[in-house]
């Protein structure tokens, strides 16, 4: 990744949130402000694995495409979007998403609406497994109220 450049990518192995983080923000010493959002597989509610599925010629060109959209919108030094597919177990990462701004605002900013807009967007098929059996999980009301709000 270059300084002002964004880093997206799609994983199918396990990444370790801290080293990305540490590393997006050592190559953005200009940046005021780094504001980063870590979404993992919950546990509890017996959830044994969860499995994010996706449609390969799609999914990677759709979140470049959002992370464009998200650069022309605020005014960042840098921005970091991992996204994993695959079988997760409670405790493991999903998605990171970091913005590396001059100012604060426009680092939350550009983090809240990546988030928003790659959960609403969905180009992710996601079921999980309790007491044995899988389910599929569809979008929650909250998800497009979400996305409603940037207009």
């Amino acid at each position: 990744m270059t300084p002002s450049g964004s880093d997206v990518r799609l994983l199918t192995d396990p990444f370790d949130p801290a080293h990305e983080l540490g590393a997006f923000t050592r190559v953005h010493p200009e940046a005021g402000g780094v504001v980063s959002f870590l979404g993992q597989v919950r546990a509890g509610d017996e959830v044994e694995a969860l499995e994010l599925q996706h449609y390969e010629p799609l999914t990677l060109p759709a979140m470049k495409d959002l992370a464009e959209r998200v650069r022309k919108r605020w005014e960042l030094e840098g921005l970091l979007v991992i996204h994993r597919s695959g079988v997760m177990e409670p405790g493991d990462p999903i998605v990171l998403v970091a913005a590396a701004a001059r100012h604060r605002r426009d680092a939350f900013a550009a983090a809240d609406y990546a988030m928003d807009h790659l959960k609403s967007e969905s180009w992710f098929w996601k079921r999980e497994k309790a007491d044995g059996e899988w389910r599929w999980i569809e979008p929650r009301a909250q998800d497009f109220e979400d996305i409603a709000r940037w207009g």
